[in-house]
């Protein structure tokens, strides 16, 4: 038996076309298996990202309603920042 790895970017046009190929043309196949795998990346992105101390912090003081900068116009907005 020989094993053959294949890396498909399936959000693309070519991958999504090679994977409707591949299962329809081997679905019914004796002695050929296709064996998906997840891949490393997409695990990653599934993490949950937790805020650190600063962030939090700073969402606290905006909830509460501290060290807000009140504009009336993007003009003053944009004074208050370089000044």
């Amino acid at each position: 038996m020989t094993t053959l790895t294949i890396k498909i970017n399936k959000s693309t046009k070519a991958g999504k076309a090679f994977m409707a190929m591949a299962e329809t043309f081997f679905k019914d196949a004796e002695g050929i298996e296709i064996v998906v795998t997840p891949d490393v990346k997409s695990t990653k992105k599934s993490k949950k990202k937790i805020p650190n101390d600063v962030t939090k912090l700073s969402m606290e003081k905006t909830m509460k309603g501290l060290d807000l900068t009140k504009t009336t116009s993007h003009k003053d907005l944009m004074e208050k920042l370089f000044s």
